[in-house]
């Protein structure tokens, strides 16, 4: 376990390589499980102001559920997630070449919206847990995920940009020397 402030960081973040690879799992983090990407209090309100910009992104049956359900939902343990169409599948999806995206990167990145993605669906495979006084950091293991484990980088420097943006680049460099300490 690493100490970074007050978070714990799981051995795996360090040592564990990653590397996403669409052409094998067609996006499936996105259609599986049976709760909605975790997000922020803070991001709800950024959804209901880009939503009118991320629509027409959006397949038929997500714009249904964000109709419904609203841009937000709280799952059974109170947490808040994306709504999901039914079967599963995040409500903010789109489809290109075969792949399941996020409708809300697609607008960011053609430039019609600031907000690249909620927060946890950039760190992936890392799931953040808030517990009060600290906060846990852990590599998410999912079947799914199987062909991109023990490719590409470690986790921490895979996902060096959304560690960053979700804790700020002091804690970031907090955590290389911890990481760096424990290798020496």
């Amino acid at each position: 376990m690493i100490v970074v402030k007050n978070s714990i960081v799981s051995d795996d973040v360090a040592d564990q390589c990653f590397g996403c690879d669409l052409a094998c799992c067609k996006g499936a983090c996105c259609v599986e499980g049976d709760s909605g990407a975790p997000l922020l209090e803070e991001e709800v309100a950024v959804l209901e102001t880009v939503l009118p910009e991320v629509k027409p992104y959006m397949t038929e049956e997500g714009l249904r559920a964000v109709e419904c359900q609203g841009v937000a939902v709280r799952d059974k343990d109170g947490d808040l997630g994306t709504p999901l169409i039914a079967g599963g599948a995040c409500a903010y999806i789109t489809y290109a070449d075969g792949c399941t995206l996020c409708a809300i990167e697609k607008a960011c990145r053609d430039g019609r919206i600031g907000f690249l993605k909620p927060v946890s669906c950039h760190l992936y495979p890392i799931r953040v847990e808030d517990y009060g006084e600290f906060t846990a950091v852990n590599y998410h293991r999912w079947d799914i995920c199987r062909p991109a484990k023990g490719q590409g980088e470690p986790l921490y420097k895979y996902l060096k940009e959304p560690l960053i943006r979700r804790f700020g680049a002091e804690w970031y460099d907090e955590l290389l020397h911890e990481i760096s300490n424990r290798n020496d």
